[in-house]
């Protein structure tokens, strides 16, 4: 009886044994290679979606000017104000005009009047009458013509008002208050719709770029990702020029160099997961499992890739394809 109790303790204790084994091995992994992108590491540059020029309607001297670089504007702002005194002796004289051809045209309907009420009585001919009514007519439409000269010059004057085009930010300002400006001349350079990175890109490596493709970047020790957005057909200089999307970029300075990896193929690697690696005295260890022993491989690990959720580190040397990792 105590022999029988023994053999089923001892079978009891193998299938327990066997069963935390199996367990064990189901937790490690098997290492084989798989396809992680090659970055690329450049320099993009922050550049705004619009770039839009503030221009002078009206040449003269400007009188004052309320921008100076670094500022946000909205559309329709005045940010300078043009300022041409011919215009202003442009209107006085038709100012003066008017009233000599308002006081000729008062002249006019009296003298009409009268040739109307002298019709009447048999007094004057008709002919008269009509010479007097046509006269009117002459300085009536001389009045007209007078008010729209002096509609068109008042216009003249208030397009003396620099307007900025869009919303954005003022980058660069060309002239000073003071100076004399011509009609089309630029005032400020507005930098308006948004920004994004622009890349130039070796040549080389343009067969391997792909529109949509996910970008790392490094923006003042800040990570952020961002998505290449378009990829111009155009090469200068031996390089691509491209485009990246990024979300909460710093726009502080425009034209400033961001270091950007971008994918430019792929190669294949060995991870293991984060977890199952440690360090001692500056030497990273993984566990391996040869037989029923685990054993401990001095590594040479690389970067930590973020795949699906979890830390991978990618092993240069120390494992090869076909090694068990005891991640637990």
């Amino acid at each position: 009886m105590k022999m029988r109790t023994a053999l089923i303790c001892l079978t009891t204790g193998l299938v327990a044994a066997a069963a935390g084994l199996t367990a064990a091995q189901a937790a490690d992994l098997t290492l084989e290679p798989v396809s992680i992108p090659e970055m690329k590491a450049v320099y993009g540059q922050i550049q705004p979606r619009n770039s839009v020029l503030a221009r002078a309607r009206l040449g003269g001297t400007l009188a004052s000017l309320t921008v100076t670089e670094g500022d946000v504007v909205k559309a329709g702002d005045v940010i300078a104000e043009v300022k041409d005194d011919k215009i202003d002796f442009q209107i006085k004289a038709v100012d003066a005009q008017l009233l000599g051809l308002q006081a000729s045209k008062k002249d006019a309907e009296v003298e009409l009047e009268r040739a109307e009420r002298l019709v009447r009585s048999g007094a004057t001919s008709t002919q008269r009458l009509d010479q007097l009514s046509t006269q009117l007519d002459v300085i009536t439409n001389q009045v007209r013509q007078a008010e729209a000269q002096r509609s068109l010059l008042v216009q003249q004057m208030s397009e003396g008002a620099v307007l900025a085009p869009s919303d954005g930010r003022v980058i660069s300002v060309p002239v000073t208050r003071d100076a004399v400006v011509m009609a089309g001349e630029t005032i400020a350079n507005i930098a308006g719709g948004g920004f994004f990175l622009r890349l130039a890109i070796p040549e080389r490596h343009a067969p391997q770029l792909t529109e949509g493709a996910s970008i790392r970047i490094d923006a003042g020790g800040e990570r952020l990702e961002g998505e290449l957005v378009k990829i111009y057909p155009q090469i200068e200089g031996g390089r691509v020029t491209a485009d990246v999307e990024v979300e909460n970029l710093d726009t502080d300075f425009v034209a400033a160099r961001v270091l950007v990896e971008l994918p430019v193929g792929e190669r294949q690697a060995l991870l293991v997961p984060a977890t199952a690696m440690s360090n001692r005295a500056g030497v990273d260890f993984v566990p391996v499992r040869e037989g029923d022993k685990i054993v401990e491989r001095a590594v040479v690990a690389g970067e930590t890739l973020e795949i699906e959720g979890s830390r991978q580190v990618e092993i240069l040397s120390g494992l090869v394809a076909g090694d068990v990792v005891v991640t637990e």
